[in-house]
């Protein structure tokens, strides 16, 4: 079968809670890809602020050309109460049809949490979530020296790179 090749890209970050947000939401925990990250502290969202999946939705709207995190998302968050951010991504993957999802990479930039020791969970959920294997998925983690708020321990940024295939 003959097909065509093409690249989404998507791009999100959070900052921190920081140390005097309300102690119902500094409890919540810090969730990157679906998998939830001990000792850390939460994102500042409306969501669960899971910046790899948003980064992941971001990546498949620019394949689809159907922005999800915008009004949808906020309709399901803001009005429905839908706060699980995987459901963002699940929604995002109803648009793909007839594309095919055959690679995932992701550049995360923090300080913090050290995160080499969960790359591989990391991996194994997003796996899972697009129904892909591990080895198709790509994380690796970046202080970038430093140079951005991310960098210095403020919060998280994740890019995100799809490779994806359809039909001719």
């Amino acid at each position: 079968m003959d097909y065509f090749y093409f690249q989404g890209i998507g791009q999100d970050s959070h900052r921190f809670l920081s140390d005097n947000s309300p102690n119902d939401a500094l409890s919540r925990p810090l969730i990157l890809g679906g998998t939830i990250i001990p000792s850390a502290p939460p994102m500042d969202a409306n969501s669960d602020g899971d910046v790899l999946f948003h980064a992941l939705t971001n990546a498949i709207s620019g394949v689809t050309g159907v922005n999800i995190l915008g009004d949808i998302a906020d309709q399901l968050c803001l009005e429905q109460g839908v706060t699980d951010s995987r459901v963002y991504l699940d929604r995002a993957l109803q648009d793909l049809n007839d594309i095919e999802l055959i690679h995932v990479s992701f550049s995360i930039e923090c300080l913090r949490p050290k995160l080499a020791p969960h790359i591989p969970a990391i991996k194994t959920s997003v796996a899972s979530a697009l129904k892909i294997a591990p080895s198709a998925v790509g994380v690796t983690a970046t202080t970038g020296e430093g140079l951005t708020g991310c960098g210095r321990g403020e919060g998280i940024a994740v890019l995100c790179t799809l490779s994806v295939r359809r039909p001719n």
